[in-house]
């Protein structure tokens, strides 16, 4: 079975940063509760940009990354619940921005969870030789979908975009396990609103579900590698809240700087919020080629999805 990983890394934020502040302007809200409630201190907001645009700086920057040419690619897969338009997809628009050849795209949507469905749907792809380099991203534009009157969602949500080139890694590299799921009776819980086209959420019942399922599915795909939890160098999980964050840690018993945490410079931005991380550790030097690392996030659906994989590939410099 070949080892399938990412061999090319790379993300886009908008300039435009929103703070706790600038919303206590605009809401009955403060700082200081946004901040203990969330772990959000800040947040980029695209102007005059479409999510494809994000993901088209992010797809560069990876494919770049990645020393792979881009006649390579063979598959382009985009994450997204705030596409340009119904159709056509982000992905088919990524595709012609990006001057590919007339490959196979689609955007695949599993709200927050999407970034990790993009990678194992990658993967079941490389695995089985039908394609070779795969264009994974994760990019969304909440703030087109945010009600900026309702403080209980407004102050969550960020935009950006993060993409991966995913392709045969070396022996002991790339993904070792994954975990999928859905349950769709709790659809409800968080939603686009059809009337207003806005995100809606029960925050009660997300947060339950979601403290629940992190550390879950974390634990069970360190398990499925065969590995504890002493073998993994970092644990990734979307950027939603601090608290629920901080829940799945607890529950894979690591230590705080075991776990990779951005909420407080981009809040939620959904499918892109891995990626976004990833990128911000390595750039800090806390990832690094051979590091082990959990994916693991939530999402509208409800879904849900973890992966544990080996980082980079077995050269000296680090993928990213």
């Amino acid at each position: 079975m070949k080892q399938v990983g990412v061999l090319g890394l790379g993300t886009y934020v908008p300039e435009k940063v929103f703070t706790n502040h600038d919303f206590e302007k605009i809401l009955d809200t403060s700082d200081e509760w946004i901040t203990e409630m969330t772990g959000i201190k800040e947040r980029r907001y695209a102007e005059g940009m479409e999510t494809s645009d994000m993901a088209y700086e992010a797809a560069k920057e990876a494919i770049e990354n990645s020393g792979v040419d881009k006649s390579e690619i063979d598959l382009v897969i985009v994450a997204t619940s705030t596409g340009d338009h119904q159709f056509p997809t982000v992905a088919t628009v990524l595709q012609h921005k990006l001057g590919l050849r007339q490959v196979p795209s689609m955007d695949q949507l599993a709200a927050c969870t999407g970034f990790i469905y993009g990678m194992v749907t990658a993967q079941q792809f490389i695995q089985t030789g039908t394609y070779k380099k795969v264009l994974v991203v994760g990019a969304d534009k909440l703030s087109k979908i945010t009600d900026f009157s309702d403080r209980s969602t407004a102050v969550l949500f960020g935009d950006g975009a993060g993409a991966v080139v995913m392709g045969e890694v070396s022996e002991g590299y790339g993904m070792h396990s994954f975990e999928l799921g859905s349950n769709g009776a709790g659809g409800s819980y968080l939603y686009d609103e059809e009337e207003t086209g806005n995100i809606k959420m029960n925050g009660r019942e997300v947060y339950k579900f979601a403290v629940r399922q992190m550390g879950e599915s974390s634990v069970n795909v360190t398990e499925k590698a065969g590995l504890v939890k002493d073998d993994i160098d970092m644990l990734v999980p979307h950027q939603a809240n601090i608290r629920i964050m901080n829940a799945a840690r607890e529950r894979m018993d690591l230590p705080k700087e075991r776990m990779s945490t951005t909420v407080d410079k981009y809040g939620n931005t959904s499918a892109a919020s891995i990626p976004l991380s990833i990128h911000y550790e390595i750039k800090n030097g806390k990832i690094k080629s051979g590091d082990t690392l959990v994916l693991v996030g939530f999402g509208g659906g409800l879904t849900w999805g973890a992966i544990c994989l080996t980082w980079g590939d077995n050269k000296e410099e680090t993928h990213g």
